[in-house]
């Protein structure tokens, strides 16, 4: 399959995110704002992290991420990112992702991840379409996978296996979901890319309905569901079992 530009989806996502009424910072002209909270060991991997919708690196600061990404693998560097919404709209946020964040990594660590919630487990996903197999491992905590019409189309088929996304077409925005779901689909081809990925999300959360048409790629213990919220006390709940279970990983 062709693959679609990273950030003529990224825009046309956004372009419907946005109708949510919620902005954040960011300028897209500069560089990502980052901050490396370096291991207190010596470090072999990189876990990058890409924040939600409402989030900035002082949230995840404040929520102490590295620090539950380091108690379960100390030998682990944590960049926290800035990567918000304008990024996306700009179509700045894979391009620049890759390009002043991943690729300089891959050098100087044995594996680098990809941690996304919310919004950034869409960045996340996104990134691997434009680079499959770039990163080493996706840590999605409640990922965001559109919007209701494409989601009842897919249960209506019976589920995503036995869906029939039709041919594929140019990215717009009637089409953005679909494609991003075709991709999906296609993992069932990719099991490099199942076998190091890991998923957590709230049982009472609103997007439980699209992440539970994902989850079925993924082997049942890389599917982690918690009783919670889209909210920090999921996910800071979720995340060090996500390390742990992925920190066997081949």
């Amino acid at each position: 399959m062709p693959r679609r530009p990273a950030c003529q989806l990224a825009v046309l996502i956004v372009s419907i995110i946005l109708l949510c009424g919620c902005a954040t910072t960011g300028d897209p002209r500069r560089p990502i704002p980052s901050r490396l909270m370096p291991s207190p060991t010596r470090a072999t991997q990189l876990v990058v992290v890409l924040p939600g919708r409402g989030d900035s690196i002082d949230a995840l600061l404040r929520h102490r991420v590295a620090e539950l990404v380091q108690r379960q693998w100390p030998d682990a560097d944590v960049l926290l990112t800035g990567l918000t919404l304008p990024y996306y709209r700009a179509g700045e946020a894979i391009p620049r992702l890759d390009q002043q964040i991943v690729r300089p990594a891959l050098g100087r660590y044995r594996r680098v991840w990809l941690v996304g919630i919310s919004l950034g487990g869409l960045g996340a996903l996104l990134y691997d379409q434009a680079h499959p197999g770039v990163v080493h491992g996706l840590l999605l905590l409640s990922p965001y996978l559109g919007d209701a019409p494409i989601h009842r189309e897919i249960v209506a088929a019976g589920g995503l296996a036995s869906w029939k996304p039709g041919p594929v077409r140019p990215v717009g925005p009637q089409t953005f979901q679909r494609e991003l779901w075709r991709s999906l689909q296609q993992w069932r081809q990719r099991p490099a890319r199942t076998a190091t990925t890991w998923l957590a999300y709230g049982d009472r959360e609103r997007f439980r309905a699209p992440i539970e048409l994902m989850s079925p790629l993924l082997r049942p213990d890389h599917v982690l569901m918690l009783p919670g919220h889209h909210d920090w006390t999921l996910w800071s709940t979720a995340l060090p079992t996500l390390l742990e279970r992925a920190g066997g990983s081949p």
